[in-house]
């Protein structure tokens, strides 16, 4: 029988170990700091069946999964509503947002290249705009603001102050990229999940319950490969 890879070992001072396997299949094992290894490899091998099934869940859907398609018609979300895409005639090489996304058919075989440059400048223009709302509400200090490509990730906060966001978060309702914008703030005083940490979350929004359950529940609609994945709590 061949052993079950650990692909990442995530180790914090959270209290209970939590088994996730990623969009990619592959298994991260969230655990507290001074857990021994022989007791996260027992785990490992005890919830096997469970892995195997997750991973096999996933490896399929992936096959199913169609590569995107650009064509008059499609949609696509931002800032939490879906809007078609509009082929129209002309020469220009600006994508416009007016009852749908208007793309010119020029560009159309370079769509994809051009709509994420179309919502990394969404991303740059309205992200900044919230963190520094949220800032000056708090009086959290940040570093700077990183617009990034990442995909399984949709903000994170750097060891110097550095705050980072997916450009992908715009497709997001307004009231989730604020939820992210708050969490990701919020870590510049509590680098860890701690209770202090959902403290501050909740003194800023009272209902980010609700917004984050959004994410948990819709963050695959951002064409992301979601972080919380599928998990078994140990």
């Amino acid at each position: 029988m061949t052993e079950i890879k650990i692909d990442e070992i995530r180790r914090s001072n959270r209290k209970t170990i939590s088994l996730v396997v990623m969009q990619d299949g592959r298994l991260v094992v969230y655990a507290p700091r001074r857990i021994p290894m022989d007791y996260i490899t027992d785990l490992v091998v005890k919830k096997r069946a469970w892995i195997e099934k997750q991973q096999k869940t996933l490896e399929e859907i992936r096959r199913k999964r169609r590569p995107r398609e650009f064509a008059d018609g499609n949609s696509f979300l931002f800032l939490g509503r879906n809007y078609r895409l509009r082929v129209v005639d002309g020469d220009g090489d600006d994508i416009k947002l007016w009852h749908g996304l208007m793309i010119p058919r020029t560009i159309l075989p370079q769509a994809e290249d051009y709509l994420i440059m179309w919502y990394r400048r969404q991303a740059q223009a309205k992200i900044p705009e919230r963190v520094n709302w949220y800032a000056k509400l708090t009086g959290l200090q940040y570093k700077s603001i990183r617009i990034t490509d990442a995909t399984t990730r949709l903000g994170s906060c750097g060891p110097k102050g550095t705050l980072n966001f997916s450009w992908r978060l715009v497709m997001a309702p307004l009231s989730v990229i604020d939820y992210v914008v708050v969490h990701e703030l919020s870590h510049l005083e509590h680098k860890n999940h701690s209770t202090k940490f959902w403290d501050t979350v909740r003194t800023i929004l009272p209902d980010y319950e609700q917004r984050k359950k959004w994410l948990k529940e819709n963050g695959n609609l951002l064409a992301l490969r979601i972080e919380h994945g599928h998990h078994h709590r140990g």
